[in-house]
């Protein structure tokens, strides 16, 4: 007797059906990811916190700064076009890089380089860039602190291994470089609600036992920046031009004791 060997029977509808199951899923999965993806953008570029007009114009109108609008960010260089170190500063979430202008300007006028960068969709932890991509604005520095505000410096701490020098403002690592060689500048505001002087305090251990760390009596969160009053921060008794005066007397003297060359 002659015996075949056929396939299981499937019944055309019931396959045609699977597939129409199988597509709507698919679609399904595409129109989650779109969505999700969609509202991550919008939700980035809602409450974005814009720079003062007056403090950004001051720096605009400062003779001895020269600004650039570049690729890698706004980079404030000395007018008479003579610097040998340079720092990379990255915002804090949702907030205007340009916000960061007047109070390192101070740096331009006594010789360093500052790049203010744009992070990815305004927050830092979105911006995947190498730190040489940002110092590539000026490619004939060697010696480059790397510093952030808020979310900006937490990243900062990620890319500070490859960097000479390491600045916090209002800000704390959550990686350990604590057993590097970094200089580690760390400036908070005693009246800083978001990264409060506990938070900072907690993190400490993650720093440089030798990393100077530096308390502004009045400052808040947003005293860090020109870019106004910020939700669930704490109310600053110290005034923006004050703040501007204290931050350029610890950061300046900081910068320049490293290493030239």
């Amino acid at each position: 007797m002659l015996f075949t060997c056929t396939g299981p029977n499937v019944d055309p509808v019931q396959k045609k059906r699977g597939r129409r199951v199988l597509k709507v899923i698919v679609w399904a999965l595409v129109a989650v990811l779109v969505l999700g993806i969609g509202g991550i953008v919008a939700w980035s570029q809602i409450g974005v916190m814009p720079a003062e007009k007056a403090p950004l114009a001051s720096v605009r109108e400062n003779p001895a700064v020269h600004v650039e609008d570049a690729e890698q960010g706004i980079v404030l260089t000395p007018a008479d076009g003579e610097s040998e170190t340079g720092l990379v500063f990255i915002p804090g979430a949702k907030v205007d890089p340009w916000a960061y202008a007047a109070i390192l300007q101070s740096l331009a006028e006594e010789g360093v380089t500052v790049v203010i960068t744009r992070p990815w969709l305004n927050l830092a932890f979105f911006d995947l860039r190498g730190l040489d991509s940002l110092t590539s604005a000026a490619p004939d520095i060697d010696e480059w602190a790397v510093g952030g505000h808020s979310l900006g410096g937490v990243r900062a701490c990620q890319l500070a291994a490859d960097a000479d020098a390491l600045v916090l403002f209002g800000s704390y690592c959550s990686n350990n470089v604590s057993d590097t060689d970094l200089a580690v500048l760390s400036i908070s505001g005693s009246e800083d609600g978001l990264s409060t002087p506990e938070k900072i305090d907690a993190a400490r251990d993650l720093l440089p036992a030798d990393a100077e760390m530096v308390e502004i009596e009045g400052a808040s969160h947003a005293s860090f920046g020109d870019y106004g009053p910020q939700a669930g921060d704490g109310t600053p008794t110290i005034a923006d031009d004050e703040m501007h005066a204290e931050v350029a007397e610890i950061l300046n003297p900081f910068m320049a004791g490293l290493p030239q060359g």
